[in-house]
């Protein structure tokens, strides 16, 4: 099976009340350990990139372990360009082979939003590539991606109609409480998803698909496996999977996860270190960190995104 599009994913997640995962990658064992999962649950995919894991594992490595994952699982999977901040960098993956771009304008003005994701747009859909924009900004620390508590914003959504009128996008990623990176919320704060947004952009845009980015919850086991063996991690709360699961039965059909990957990556290679200190053998701790990331994943396909079963 080829590339897909998030077209038809997103058609049947709105339908069927719930979202497709979309799961950054940055080397073999992460997409090994996504897909492997996915397979298993049958469940469509969006594995997406980074600029920062672009540029980190190359774009021609990252294609084509993307192309032997479609051979290993024959699965409908999308790749997708994660917070593409130029008009430059979402033109080179559409040529590189990417179905999928995330143009984020989020931090210009609003008209200056609108003109670059309406170039990016008619770039792609030239192409047959689908286009995810943003209104409002998410707190918080990923990759090159850095927005103060004081500078985030929750979207408007009297200004949802607008943009994607003007703009022809085929998603939206909206902010209504979730946080980029692990440190989200601090012991005592209550995370909150603002429903009340997402009802309104649900009204303002019925059947459209909806994203929300910086939806890890911050699994307390990894965080404490971590700390036990050597790490220095402060408390953080994550997002509950209840509120999540919760977002996907309404209009959002892509949930991001990339720091719940991470930390179940690093518990797993800090648990093997600890237990075999004098271990140099890449594969050896590899491999248990491949294993924890397909456990992670099978538990968000069926558990918080419903998407299990689907493909």
């Amino acid at each position: 099976m080829p590339l897909v599009t998030s077209k038809e994913m997103f058609e049947k997640a709105y339908k069927g009340g719930y979202a497709i995962g979309a799961f950054n990658v940055n080397n073999m064992e992460i997409i090994q350990g996504i897909t492997e999962a996915a397979k298993e649950e049958n469940a469509p995919l969006i594995l997406q990139v980074s600029a920062g894991a672009r540029k980190y594992a190359n774009h021609t490595y990252l294609i084509k372990l993307v192309e032997a994952a479609l051979i290993e699982t024959d699965l409908p999977i999308c790749l997708h360009l994660d917070h593409g901040d130029s008009f430059e960098l979402c033109k080179s993956c559409i040529d590189g082979g990417f179905t999928s771009v995330m143009i984020d304008g989020s931090h210009h003005s609003f008209e200056d939003n609108i003109a670059l994701t309406k170039k990016v747009v008619e770039y792609a859909h030239e192409r047959g590539v689908t286009v995810e924009g943003e209104l409002g900004r998410l707190a918080g620390i990923e990759d090159a991606v850095n927005v103060s508590a004081e500078d985030a914003s929750y979207t408007r959504p009297e200004e949802v109609e607008e943009f994607v009128s003007r703009t022809g996008v085929d998603s939206l990623a909206i902010a209504i409480g979730t946080s980029h990176g692990a440190y989200k919320f601090k012991p005592g704060q209550k995370p909150q998803l603002r429903f009340d947004i997402l009802e309104e952009v649900e009204k303002k845009l019925p059947g459209f698909p909806i994203v929300l980015h910086g939806a890890s919850s911050v699994i307390p086991e990894y965080v404490e496996t971590i700390n036990k063996f050597g790490g220095k991690m402060p408390d953080a709360i994550g997002i509950p999977e209840d509120m999540l699961r919760k977002a996907a039965s309404m209009a959002v059909c892509k949930i991001n996860i990339d720091s719940d990957l991470r930390l179940a990556m690093t518990a797993a290679i800090r648990e093997h270190f600890a237990e075999a200190p004098s271990d140099f053998d890449p594969r050896q701790y590899l491999k248990p960190a491949r294993a924890n990331i397909k456990a992670l994943v099978k538990h968000k396909l069926v558990n918080v995104l419903g998407c299990n079963g689907k493909a």
